[in-house]
């Protein structure tokens, strides 16, 4: 079967296509042609050597996937013919794939394999941010970084979802037209969002931050919460990780929250499906549907790496194995 492979740590445009083994039905797997697979930025790291986790070279890099299942082991929860997503960690850019049952989702009829592929990061991501690691209430008030990207924009759909009031932050005119499709009540941008935001909730603050970029608007976003305000660490793709003097969390009552849901899951796999049954009224009633900024045929993996590393894609990036 074709799949991408990471073969040097030369960045996105050094990824190659090859003829590899195609998986078997062993293990209690679920074998999955695969349809669709969504580009993260981890993958791009991957390219790097840069990622937490190093598989040795060659490998193939791909997380998230939808397809149809080809094979499913009794008891599995699932059957032959079934669209699904799934969160296999690596290996999903390619043609066919073996995934642990505890990691395979049902698709909702409405929703493509695109869609479905875009789905088990950044939605479950957001969804562990703001169900559990805080407990988003109605009515209050959230400021989402990176608000045109795959867990701002997830992000903003959820909230919504859960009746809260969203500040989206972004870079550009295009970010933020993205921005308010997702749903967000209004958009700021990057450069000065303290005092839009300070300007927009009448002094008050934010009650929640969700961060997945880091860098030097860390100090802003700690001065832009209210009383009790919790900031939500999910990554840091500005680059730069920041440091906090833990005495501004102490003078106003603030939290910094740490969002690590690959870490968390690892120790309860159970948690994921609790998870899928808790947002799926949301993904089939379509209020919970990821933007797809950029489609690209599988031999044109190099491209979407590149497109994310370079940030010019607006939306979600995902690999088209089967065209639908």
């Amino acid at each position: 079967m074709r799949a991408v492979r990471i073969t040097s740590l030369d960045g996105p445009r050094a990824v190659e296509i090859a003829d590899v083994d195609a998986p078997t039905p062993d293990d209690g797997k679920v074998l999955i042609d695969v349809h669709a697979a969504g580009v993260t930025f981890p993958d791009v790291l991957q390219t790097r050597g840069l990622y937490q986790i190093k598989p040795p070279v060659p490998f193939t890099p791909g997380s998230e996937v939808a397809g149809v299942v080809r094979v499913a082991p009794e008891g599995s929860g699932f059957t032959e013919g079934q669209r699904v997503a799934a969160f296999v960690g690596f290996g999903g850019f390619c043609e066919t794939i073996a995934a642990d049952p505890a990691t395979v989702f049902p698709l909702p009829d409405r929703m493509s394999f695109a869609h479905g592929a875009a789905v088990p990061m950044n939605v479950l991501t957001a969804h562990f941010a703001l169900r559990r690691r805080t407990t988003l209430c109605e009515g209050e008030t959230v400021l989402v970084h990176g608000a045109a990207g795959g867990v701002g924009s997830a992000s903003i759909q959820l909230a919504k979802a859960l009746d809260a009031r969203v500040i989206g932050v972004v870079s550009s005119d295009a970010k933020a037209e993205l921005a308010r499709a997702a749903g967000a009540d209004d958009v700021v941008y990057a450069d000065g969002f303290k005092d839009a935001v300070k300007e927009l909730t009448g002094g008050r603050g934010v009650d929640v931050v969700v961060d997945p970029v880091g860098g030097d608007r860390f100090t802003d976003s700690l001065r832009s919460l209210a009383r009790e305000g919790r900031l939500l660490v999910i990554g840091f793709t500005a680059g730069e990780i920041p440091t906090v003097k833990v005495n501004r969390l102490l003078l106003n009552n603030i939290s910094v929250v740490g969002v690590a849901w690959g870490e968390f899951f690892l120790h309860r796999m159970a948690y994921l499906h609790e998870q899928w049954d808790d947002l799926w009224p949301l993904l089939a009633a379509g209020k919970l549907d990821p933007h797809i900024g950029a489609r690209y045929p599988l031999d044109k993996a190099a491209d979407a790496l590149a497109s994310m590393d370079e940030r010019t894609a607006v939306g979600k990036i995902v690999l088209e194995v089967v065209s639908e």
